[in-house]
């Protein structure tokens, strides 16, 4: 029987949580971990199988946003299901929780899976431009940098066009690959809600935001230099920077900060959220095999789940 396969990378925030959405520039980075769909001909309208690892409770608090992608990603490829009824199975190894763009590789994976089953050859630029509707389902107003680092994967540069057009994206190029963990605090967070929340939050105290834009701002365009010239040491101050400042929004939590507390008493040169926040993880710097391992360690014996990964590479 005929199928379509595709698969969407997983990927981590360094810079620029919440601050991408109202046109700020963000670093982001692919991981290895994907998600992958497989399509196959259906009995009768969708029938839809998520096989994907996940943080327990993470399906369930996003079904909804899951059931919008999905009918989001049909409506934009127009793909009518009563005439054409589909199965899409999910699986990978990529652990669903709140951000690692849990959503956005699902996104890409079934826009790619959709793509091969029904020869449609689409290039990455279409890919990410169906990732991104589907994207919609989850984060109301998408900043564009899931998707983009779902479909890509690598070291990227990224800057939202709120005015319409192309959004920019460079690719950063390090000298070599970094090792980080990820520290996973267990929690769900819904996107849309605490996107939302924030927003409110600028419009309530627009000067202290004004503020936070600029020192942020700084610290992101400092960072790409670090990364560039590969100042490990300094890039992890800007994280701690970036992290204060992902704290004045709101964003932060205990467990959060657990983890952060002890990934940089165990040496990370430093430590933030990554996507969402109020949950979800935590991206530790953690360069060499060795500390990424000692950190990863302390963070298990704390009580959470770990990733060991890189950034740099896709």
């Amino acid at each position: 029987m005929k199928n379509g396969k595709g698969a969407g990378f997983g990927k981590v925030i360094l810079f620029g949580e919440h601050f991408v959405v109202y046109g700020l520039p963000g670093i982001a980075s692919g991981v290895s971990d994907t998600t992958e769909a497989v399509v196959e001909e259906g009995a009768k309208g969708l029938e839809f199988i998520d096989n994907r690892p996940e943080t327990e409770g993470y399906k369930k608090t996003k079904k909804e946003e899951i059931e919008k992608s999905l009918k989001l990603i049909l409506d934009f490829m127009k793909i009518d299901i009563k005439k054409t009824p589909v199965k899409i199975t999910l699986s990978g190894n990529l652990l669903c929780t709140s951000g690692i763009g849990a959503s956005a590789a699902m996104a890409t994976s079934i826009a790619r899976a959709f793509s091969d089953y029904f020869g449609l050859n689409l290039n990455d630029e279409q890919i990410n431009r169906i990732s991104y509707e589907g994207e919609k389902g989850a984060a109301g107003t998408p900043s564009g940098i899931d998707n983009t680092c779902a479909t890509f994967g690598g070291l990227l540069w990224f800057q939202k066009n709120l005015v319409g057009g192309p959004n920019t994206i460079e690719l950063i190029k390090i000298r070599k690959p970094i090792e980080i963990v990820l520290g996973n605090t267990g929690l769900s967070a819904v996107t849309s809600e605490v996107v939302a929340d924030v927003r409110r939050a600028n419009e309530a105290n627009p000067a202290k935001f004004r503020k936070v834009f600029s020192d942020y701002v700084n610290t992101v365009k400092e960072a790409r230099v670090a990364l560039e010239e590969y100042d490990i040491k300094k890039l992890g101050l800007l994280m701690d920077k970036n992290q204060e400042l992902l704290r004045q929004i709101g964003v932060s939590c205990g467990e959060i900060e657990k983890i952060i507390g002890t990934a940089k008493k165990n040496g990370a040169l430093g430590a933030k959220i990554t996507g969402t926040g109020r949950g979800g993880y935590v991206i530790a710097l953690t360069p060499g095999k060795s500390l990424q391992d000692k950190v990863a360690k302390a963070i298990k014996k704390a009580g959470f789940g770990v990733m060991k990964t890189c950034i740099g590479k896709a």
